[in-house]
């Protein structure tokens, strides 16, 4: 699934990096501490996090992620933004919760 695919299907609102929505999501991780996600997660996953400041953008483009996916309707900062803007890494919001969202992506067939 493209991010651009399921920022249409789930309703996602897109905060940032929307000259990156044909990159492909190959999986989802959730996780709040940093050197975890970049020790644990995979090139192509959708990143789920409660985390809004600049570093998540730089761990995004080190592992090369598909996205950020902030639940909750979390507000993200405009640095980050900005900066997600830059390097082309597309941030996500949405009211759902972490689980939903992992609902969502289960229902759509990924595995």
């Amino acid at each position: 699934m493209l991010v651009k695919d399921a920022v249409e299907k789930f309703g996602f609102k897109l905060l940032a990096g929307n000259k990156s929505l044909n990159k492909e999501i190959s999986g989802l991780y959730y996780c709040d501490l940093l050197s975890w996600v970049m020790s644990h997660a995979k090139e192509g996953n959708a990143w789920i996090t409660v985390q809004t400041h600049l570093n998540i953008v730089a761990v995004a483009s080190l592992i090369d992620l598909a996205c950020i996916i902030i639940p909750e309707a979390i507000e993200v900062d405009e640095e980050t933004l900005k900066k997600a803007d830059e390097v082309g890494i597309p941030i996500l919001s949405t009211e759902l919760d972490s689980f939903n969202i992992f609902s969502k992506f289960y229902e759509a067939g990924m595995r």
